[in-house]
């Protein structure tokens, strides 16, 4: 039988780059040094169950991303004009795993874009330098700043195509969206995570709002507390960037196994700023007791009326 022939036959050693990848499941051409390095292969170059459902996930993300990636390579092309290149902006890059993957599948292909790593850990800034050195992925950049550091930094251009924030904990997802109204960024995609701000101040006013309004029942208990926190966040995050001229779309991104926080918020620059997403996040922020994120988290643009009555 054929397949006992061939059973104790080893694979050819497949070569970083080449077309035939080592299983179906892997694009042509993509880098195998890269699987390895991410484990998504093992140093023999071997799929497992574990690495497989990874490579999904992997994909899974990438399939938006890469959405973006097209459009605007598209409106280059219509627009006639000399393509400079996509910038990307990746912040909390952490191990650079997502800026990685995003320059493997789209930027190598390309002739022109650039990607940007942005991580307040100097010892992964510089193992993910190391290792886009030896992959020769020669348009990575990975900087050692925070969020407010890379609002000024000289190192990142004045605009920036799309921002990527994946797990971004607390207000770090905020400060990822501050940078993209600052570079206006044509997209950001957005996988919040561990969110505490907002969870914190409905706890400190806990008392004064049971007897205010039935509706502190909703976090009354702790559980309660962190969980409707992290909804209004969500929500509040949402409207902003409608009022701040952003198109939302607000999905699961299934699968992904490394964070029970999945939902996957991706803005689409329109420049049409909605005067009732902003009413709205008013009277949200007014109902719960949180307007001082008016002055922190979600500044609207001046001229931006109060809250009339009625508005829901």
């Amino acid at each position: 039988m054929k397949h006992e022939q061939h059973k104790g036959r080893k694979p050819a050693p497949a070569q970083d780059g080449q077309a035939q990848p080592l299983a179906p499941e892997i694009r042509p051409g993509q880098s195998i040094e890269l699987l390895k390095e991410l484990h998504i292969l093992t140093r023999e170059g071997k799929l497992n169950q574990d690495s497989r459902r990874k490579l999904k996930q992997v994909y899974h993300l990438f399939h938006f991303i890469e959405e973006l990636l097209q459009d605007l390579s598209a409106q280059c092309k219509d627009g006639g004009a000399q393509q400079a290149g996509i910038t990307l902006a990746d912040h909390g890059a952490g191990k650079s795993y997502l800026g990685f993957i995003i320059y493997d599948l789209f930027f190598r292909q390309n002739p022109s874009g650039h990607v940007y790593g942005i991580e307040t850990r100097a010892e992964l800034v510089q193992k993910s330098r190391e290792l886009a050195a030896r992959l020769g992925f020669t348009r990575m950049s990975f900087l050692n700043l925070s969020v407010a550091e890379s609002m000024q930094a000289g190192d990142l251009p004045e605009r920036i195509d799309i921002v990527t924030a994946l797990h971004a904990c607390d207000t770090a997802t905020d400060d990822a969206i501050a940078f993209g109204l600052q570079k206006q960024a044509r997209y950001m995609v957005l996988v919040p995570c561990c969110q505490a701000e907002v969870a914190r101040a409905l706890n400190s006013g806990k008392a004064l709002s049971l007897s205010r309004t039935p509706l502190a029942e909703l976090w009354r208990h702790p559980l309660h507390t962190r969980e409707l926190g992290s909804q209004i966040t969500n929500v509040l995050r949402c409207l902003y960037l409608e009022a701040m001229g952003y198109q939302v779309s607000v999905t699961e991104l299934v699968g992904w196994e490394h964070s029970l926080k999945n939902e996957l918020i991706i803005a689409r620059y329109t420049g049409q700023r909605k005067r009732a997403a902003a009413q709205r996040l008013r009277a949200i922020l007014e109902e719960f007791g949180l307007t001082d994120l008016l002055q922190s988290r979600f500044r609207l643009p001046e001229g931006q009326p109060p809250v009339s009555a009625g508005v829901v």
